[in-house]
């Protein structure tokens, strides 16, 4: 995958009434795409360290922003959670969470320490009697650990612990080129914080931790320190060091008890020197030397799911998030199937280096109701172990459902792709879809947007 390019077309909205329209515009940018109409592949169970997996399918990570301010899970939240519970996906990953406070990216990001473990354990046995009684199984509940580093808001207002001075996201989070990156002794003093919050994890019912090393928080930035100063920058060997560090301490405390996984950007498409995974000529071509390495370092170290995206949401939101309706001045750069394209290549590039593992690919929502067809394609051609999706879940939590029994997804309650969901965020609202859940988010989104 080293120097792939992908050509660039105009964007366009999703309009594609049926599959020979969707169909004949992958044919005409040339993408591998594939399609595939016997959907039993996504209804293939898995098993890891032991645990079972129901089914390939998932629910990605989103960020609710709906805890309690001393991170504990709300109403909504366990309302969230509750509808994840029946809608019948195989696998929950459960949105990002803080392992310290002063690491949250907004004040109502849910926290794991002792104060929360007692309201997450019991949320989390609720959720598994919902999918016990509707569905006749338990998901696999991961939850992710994760700092936020340079986009770190604890109290509502900017707070960042940034790696390295970033050219283009310095100025977006309000840093001065006269303020200092974290120093070590601090970046050292998180790796007890994961392994802690690992354990009160492990606690609380779930069965695995992720070490999230995406979208530039800190460790996803910490790897990409070409410029850094220290013992973590510069070679790759110190730019990777906490989290070979992390994963080891997890190995050795709960690696029996939990299984480990990370969601993982592979390519930033951010210019180097402050970019990863990314050619040192061109932004816009992969080099995936480095993100493999790590990603065959972390198997080796018991590492046992990997989610695999890209982009900075904050950045280049189109990269990470397919969208039809911008939020931001400019349209993006390319066709929005070139950007799911780009995330199946991703994926199917690690596939092939642990075969071993189980990776799990991205960018499908955009797809709305295609998506079962084309996930099913690329599990049935080996680029993938299982499919993920985010936003599609907030619309439509009860998708894997409908897929199970109906074998098809409807229209009108798939994702829409119109990124209101991502407006509540920016506005410091909880997060859910403005368009299939109205209560509350429509009210929420006047509130908070218009």
């Amino acid at each position: 995958m080293n120097g792939v390019k992908i050509a660039m077309a105009d964007f366009a909205k999703f309009n594609f009434q049926n599959e020979d329209d969707l169909k004949e515009t992958i044919a005409h940018l040339e993408l591998e795409i594939p399609w595939e109409n016997d959907l039993s592949a996504l209804l293939l169970e898995r098993t890891v360290q032991g645990k079972s997996v129901a089914n390939s399918m998932a629910i990605h990570p989103m960020e609710g922003c709906d805890a309690n301010e001393d991170g504990s899970p709300s109403k909504l939240t366990w309302k969230r959670y509750k509808d994840f519970a029946r809608g019948g996906a195989g696998l929950i990953w459960w949105e990002a969470t803080s392992v310290v406070n002063e690491g949250k990216s907004n004040p109502h990001q849910l926290v794991i320490n002792e104060e929360t473990k007692e309201n997450l354990a019991t949320l989390v046995e609720e959720v598994n009697r919902e999918g016990t009684s509707k569905n006749g199984f338990k998901p696999l509940n991961i939850l992710q650990l994760n700092h936020s580093g340079r986009y770190s808001k604890p109290r509502g207002k900017n707070e960042p612990f940034f790696v390295f001075h970033d050219p283009q996201l310095d100025e977006r989070v309000g840093i001065s080129k006269e303020d200092q990156p974290v120093g070590d002794e601090y970046l050292k003093s998180l790796i007890p914080a994961y392994i802690k919050a690992a354990e009160l994890a492990r606690d609380s019912g779930f069965d695995g931790v992720d070490i999230k090393v995406c979208h530039r928080y800190l460790l996803s930035e910490l790897v990409a320190g070409f410029t850094r100063d220290g013992s973590f920058g510069g070679t790759y060997e110190k730019r990777v060091k906490i989290i070979e560090e992390i994963v080891e301490g997890l190995r050795e405390k709960v690696g029996n008890d939990l299984v480990l996984t990370s969601r993982l950007n592979v390519f930033d498409g951010i210019p180097y020197p402050f970019g990863w995974g990314v050619d040192r000529n061109d932004e816009k071509k992969f080099d995936l030397s480095e993100p493999i390495k790590l990603i065959k370092s972390l198997a080796e170290k018991g590492v046992e799911i990997f989610s695999i995206t890209a982009g900075d949401p904050r950045l280049k939101p189109y990269m990470v998030r397919p969208f039809d309706r911008k939020i931001v001045p400019t349209d993006p750069p390319e066709h929005p199937l070139e950007g799911v394209n780009r995330h199946f290549q991703l994926t199917e590039a690690v596939s092939k280096e642990v075969p071993e593992k189980i990776v799990m690919g991205a960018g499908y929502t955009w797809l709305r109701q295609f998506f079962p067809y084309i996930a099913a394609g690329n599990l049935k051609n080996g680029r993938a172990d299982m499919v993920g999706v985010g936003r599609m879940a907030f619309a439509y939590p009860d998708f894997a459902k409908d897929i199970m029994s109906k074998g098809c997804l409807e229209r009108n309650k798939s994702c829409i792709s119109c990124s209101m969901c991502s407006e509540l965020m920016i506005k410091g609202g909880p997060t859910g879809c403005v368009i299939r859940n109205r209560d509350p988010y429509q009210k929420l989104y006047r509130e908070k947007v218009k």
